[in-house]
């Protein structure tokens, strides 16, 4: 029996981990991103690389991939766990909170892209079906090579990164409807109106998420909870990839994608006590299977193509890269961020995504797509998706340098509102924490300045006099400007605990000393802050708790001095408990 029947991939999988071995720890040794790393190999070793001269000298064929499809399936793998690594950074209540970013912001930079795209598409001679098909998958960014990208650089928590992490997961939502629809026009044949086939599409997708998230709330729970109970770390490790590949394979049976359906187990799971259980127990396959995945988008690029099309190509790339470019650069100028941030995120997204890859092969297998339409789109996708770690690195340079130029405060004899710094107090965020801290600071007569990322509420704010400054408070350039060195506190009060953390960080590199004094939505979150290095953190669930006990003990005729007592006990319990789960700040 010839060892590919009984084991078809065993070569492959043997070349990849030893690939996996050698290149993992080189690429971190080098600086090099991994994700440019896994594409760069791909087109080495693949069937356009190395691997077509395997039949010239045999030898060859141990060390490339001559067969690249036979292990295209583990490299959907990497995009599932993705997606549901993805899922566990949200919740519904923090997607609800982000819903004007993500259907806003999200929602416009795909239905813009996808018009001029598909615009383009209709003027080279494809139909109506083709162009919005084309249309909506050249819109949508890589999410894998983005999210790496942003939390290589710890941007996540940035303006820039929630930004484009709303985008994406727009765009990821947005795939729904996409591959419902593409089934519905491949069966169909002609039948009904193309407006009514999208609209059969977004019910039919939303309908099924909403059905499948509801029962997974009310299962997955108890699941995970007798297993905790019994304490057996295998039995926890197969549920989890149970979770992760059954309900993917529900959406898929649904005729939806299997990544839609990772998201969605993730956001199911992230409703539990046991999310951070489950991130580590997953994190060392997420790694492995997103790099098969990289070098499978790899193995499918062609660059020989670009002798064939020497001209077309080219600028079908540069103009992919151009147009969605401006168009995000334009909507984050729109939503807020600094001409030098919009500038960067433009580039950052411009590239097509992995998506292009399933959505595209979907349609040429339904003969919605012409075969050299498609074979050259995913040539265009490919070779940007190779480029985005080097894009992404000229956009990050060319952002600072325009901000530097642009979006700095005045420079110095103009009144910027500030006034001398020294001794003063630093306020990041300044919402309506921030600016009772304010208030209550200038009522002192004690000196701050405050930083805010909403471009809307800085121009009102300073019209009034308030010291504020449009930027992230995580940025060394914009806290040497604020002198840092020279204040006496740094309080954090922004929304968002991945924001504080990146702050925190910031500041204990630049000052280690500091006192940082941060606010957080509650427990969890403060024992995260303390960890990250902030000297005082202040839990509101646990203040409005001691606060409302105060009052009912009062009403219960508990004498007051009695009352203030137990809660400044209690109070200082909780901060004794953090400060011991914790390496204590400075």
């Amino acid at each position: 029996m010839d060892a590919h029947d009984s084991f078809p991939f065993l070569k492959e999988i043997i070349l990849f981990l030893a690939l996996s071995g050698v290149l993992m720890p080189l690429l971190s040794r080098l600086k090099i991103n991994p994700v440019l790393g896994f594409l760069s190999v791909g087109v080495l070793l693949g069937p356009y690389g190395l691997a077509s001269l395997a039949q010239a000298w045999p030898p060859l064929s141990w060390f490339t991939f001559v067969r690249p499809d036979q292990v295209a399936f583990l490299a959907e793998l990497g995009v599932i766990f993705l997606m549901f690594m993805i899922g566990l950074e949200l919740s519904v209540e923090r997607l609800w909170s982000m819903r004007r970013m993500v259907f806003g912001l999200g929602g416009l930079q795909v239905v813009l892209s996808a018009v001029a795209i598909g615009g383009l598409a209709m003027a080279f001679g494809n139909g109506i079906e083709a162009a919005v098909i084309l249309g909506v998958v050249i819109a949508f960014s890589s999410t894998a090579i983005v999210m790496q990208l942003l939390i290589q650089r710890r941007e996540l928590g940035t303006p820039l990164g929630q930004s484009a992490f709303a985008i994406l997961l727009f765009q990821d939502l947005a795939v729904v409807p996409l591959l419902v629809l593409i089934s519905i026009l491949g069966t169909s044949s002609g039948e009904g109106s193309f407006a009514g086939l999208l609209g059969y599409a977004v019910v039919k997708g939303v309908l099924t998420v909403v059905v499948i998230y509801l029962v997974g709330r009310r299962l997955v729970r108890p699941l995970f909870h007798q297993i905790a109970v019994d304490k057996q770390p295998d039995t926890f490790t197969a549920l989890t990839l149970l979770t992760t590949l059954g309900v993917a394979a529900l959406t898929w049976f649904a005729g939806l994608s299997m990544a839609l359906g990772a998201l969605l187990a993730g956001l199911i799971i992230a409703e539990t006590e046991f999310r951070h259980e489950v991130e580590i127990t997953i994190e060392p396959f997420k790694g492995l299977l997103m790099g098969l995945f990289f070098m499978s988008v790899g193995m499918g690029i062609d660059l020989r193509a670009l002798l064939a099309e020497p001209v077309w190509i080219p600028l079908s790339i540069v103009g992919l890269l151009a147009l969605k470019s401006l168009i995000v650069f334009v909507l984050l100028r729109v939503f807020g961020l600094s001409w030098g941030r919009a500038a960067e995120g433009g580039l950052l997204l411009s590239q097509g995504g992995e998506f292009a890859f399933i959505v595209i092969g979907m349609a040429l297998g339904l003969g919605l797509l012409e075969r050299q339409t498609g074979q050259f789109m995913l040539i265009v996708v490919g070779v940007s998706m190779l480029a985005a770690p080097v894009v992404a690195r000229l956009g990050q340079s060319l952002g600072d340098a325009i901000d530097r130029r642009i979006a700095t405060p005045e420079p110095e004899g103009e009144d910027t509102g500030i006034g001398e710094l020294y001794g003063h107090v630093i306020i990041a965020g300044y919402g309506r924490v921030g600016q009772l801290v304010g208030q209550m600071l200038d009522q002192q007569g004690v000196r701050y300045v405050a930083i805010e990322n909403n471009a809307q509420l800085v121009a009102h704010q300073r019209k009034a006099g308030t010291p504020l400054v449009f930027g992230d408070a995580s940025r060394p350039e914009l806290l040497r400007k604020l002198r840092i060195d020279e204040a006496r506190a740094v309080v954090l009060t922004m929304d968002h605990t991945a924001a504080a953390i990146h702050a925190v960080h910031a500041v204990r590199r630049m000052v280690p000393m500091m006192r940082i004094i941060a606010r957080a939505r509650d427990e969890k979150h403060a024992l995260l802050l303390r960890e990250a290095g902030a000297s005082v953190v202040v839990p509101e669930t646990l203040e409005s708790s001691l606060k409302l006990t105060s009052w009912v003990l009062e009403t219960l005729g508990v004498p007051p001095e009695a009352a203030l007592r137990q809660l400044e006990q209690e109070r200082e319990r909780r901060i004794v408990a953090l400060r011991d789960c914790c390496t204590p700040g400075p």
